[in-house]
């Protein structure tokens, strides 16, 4: 016998044209999460500098080159190969580096070497190299030598946003429904993201991406939870692996625009119009009928429901008294019984409960250690591509646009060949793709993209199904815990990207290389953990605790009840 939730999909149909056109929909904003998430690649760019030199130049001297202004030597000058010497129009002499300039005393003949005296002053302002970058917040605000720092923690501010969105408004959502979260967040989306292209100074523009890096966490947490609660468990596989399909989009819209628009304040203006639209439909945005069930609003649940049969072309049959049990209650989660056959309160638990035994206690923390490694390879791959050589732009934009295939087949793999026989074997390819980019010498640069590349795919596979995953590994009494601790890892891993990403001024590969070495640990972690395919999911810690065990599977015959996935609002 179906349960409350199963029969109101299997009544309205899992995936009809409401839910078709209601996902896609709410799908499209979620490329503006994408959007934000990476825009800053370009806002923080930092172009060839110099010490701020005399307005009078007459001569320009690097190596054998010359010229009559900085913009004759800009295109041959590499910073760490020597400075640039200029003569001034009254015969002055100068050695400009990119933190300090040099002045030469009692210079006869305009030479590029000198060996006669010489005083050393700080920059008062900076010349920076035009031609690829127009305008970035490094060279309207100085973000440069000792202030490089600022720039640096611009990234790791706006995730650390991202961490806190999540917790807020993922609590919010339960309390005032998923619809007026949604609205709100999209419409703070518009308002932060035209603000921060507005912003005089470098404080007042962190504050405002911070905001908006909190709000768009936030729509990111409930369209999942919304998408989730609109299609059915047929369906719910591709759907929720494809919400980050979209955020891939994101990434690509981002590179594009950054290609053709070289000024940071005019770039932001238009990414965050590209998802302006969304605003136009999405007041029609209904709640969602596990929401208004929950919360006692029969009125509008028969009313939506009957709104679902008349869209997708049915004849409005179910009734909201079909989907409560005898106390007026929805059926939206199993109980549990006493042996009397007596209804049990629910038990309160923990984060303890999840290390209750040597056994869950291995599973959480490998169940922490890939949302963590999911989410670190993830941005150090997207956010260090532009670092790889060759044209970053389209670096970035295969960064995305790798992501869509390994949706895909990361949906058809876990429904075949299981949960963990996706999961692992993606985690060490990525390793492995990354590991091998040390023998990759530094002048050839298509190999290193092409393996970077790579690990992007195949850890785009593991972050994508650990949400699915970590659900069906825990019971309903500590599901939603299991997956909002696992979601902490995750925002912990993006905080830790951008600093991870820095490692390339050390060592350009290292970053990769980092990440592979402990995707390619974690990978054979993950080899130890339960298959969960065709599992129904547990209810007990008990059950959780004997999952691919010859117990689970004795006791998946007798039970044969599948319980829907909406019991975890991830």
């Amino acid at each position: 016998m179906s349960t409350g939730v199963e029969r109101l999909f299997d009544e309205l149909g899992h995936f009809g044209r409401f839910q078709a056109c209601l996902y896609f929909a709410a799908v499209f904003q979620a490329m503006s999460c994408g959007i934000h998430y990476l825009a800053s690649v370009f806002f923080v760019e930092t172009p060839k500098f110099l010490c701020d030199a005399p307005w009078n130049i007459t001569n320009v001297l690097y190596g054998n080159h010359s010229g009559n202004s900085l913009e004759d030597v800009w295109s041959f000058y590499k910073p760490g190969n020597g400075a640039v010497v200029v003569q001034t129009i009254n015969g002055e002499q100068w050695e400009l580096s990119p933190c300090l300039k040099v002045q030469r005393h009692d210079a006869v003949n305009f030479r590029y070497e000198f060996y006669g005296n010489t005083s050393v002053e700080s920059c008062g302002h900076y010349v920076f190299d035009h031609s690829q970058v127009k305008q970035s917040i490094v060279t309207d605000w100085d973000l440069v030598c000792e202030k490089e720092w600022l720039a640096k923690l611009s990234q790791p501010t706006f995730m650390l946003g991202v961490l806190i969105g999540a917790l807020v408004f993922g609590d919010i959502a339960d309390r005032v429904g998923r619809r007026p979260i949604l609205m709100a967040t999209s419409m703070c989306q518009f308002v932060f993201g035209i603000t921060v292209a507005f912003t005089g100074n470098y404080y007042l523009f962190v504050v405002m991406r911070f905001l908006l890096a909190m709000v768009s966490s936030g729509y990111l947490v409930v369209v999942f939870v919304y998408v989730t609660e609109f299609t059915g468990n047929k369906v719910r596989t591709w759907t929720s692996m494809h919400v980050h399909a979209a955020f891939a989009v994101g990434i690509m819209v981002v590179a594009l625009v950054g290609y053709l628009v070289r000024v940071w304040w005019l770039y932001q203006i238009i990414l965050t119009l590209s998802t302006c639209p969304f605003l136009l439909y999405c007041w029609k945005f209904p709640e969602t009928p596990f929401y208004l069930l929950a919360k006692g609003r029969h009125e509008e649940a028969q009313e939506l429901l009957d709104t679902i049969a008349h869209f997708n072309g049915l004849e409005p049959k179910l009734k909201v008294s079909d989907l409560l049990d005898d106390n007026g209650k929805a059926l939206l989660k199993s109980t549990q019984k006493d042996e009397n056959g007596m209804e049990e309160p629910e038990k309160k638990l923990s984060l303890l409960d999840m290390f209750g035994s040597w056994k869950m206690a291995s599973r959480s923390a490998t169940c922490w250690a890939i949302w963590f490694i999911g989410s670190l390879g993830y941005y150090v791959f997207s956010l260090g591509s532009v670092n790889l050589g060759g044209n970053q732009y389209v670096n970035l934009f295969l960064a995305g646009a790798v992501e869509l295939p390994s949706y895909f087949i990361g949906c058809f793999a876990m429904d075949r060949v299981g949960r963990r026989w996706t999961c692992a074997p993606a985690l060490l390819l990525s390793g492995v793709a990354c590991m091998l980019i040390i023998a990759v010498p530094q002048d050839i640069a298509f190999m290193a993209i092409i393996l970077s590349m790579t690990g992007k795919f195949a850890i785009a596979i593991a972050f994508g199904l650990i949400y699915l995953y970590t659900c069906e590994l825990y019971p309903t009494v500590i599901r939603s815990l299991a997956v909002g601790s696992g979601s902490m890892m995750c925002r912990v891993g993006s905080v830790v990207a951008p600093f991870c990403v820095y490692l390339a001024g050390i060592w350009i590969y290292l970053p990769q290389l980092i990440v592979g070495i402990l995707a390619f640990i974690i990978g054979v972690l993950a080899l130890f953990l339960p298959e969960t395919l065709g599992e129904p999911l547990t209810s007990t810690l008990e059950e959780a605790s004997a999952l691919g065990t010859k117990f689970s599977k004795k006791k998946t015959k007798e039970d044969g009840v599948q319980m829907n996935l909406t019991d975890s609002k991830a």
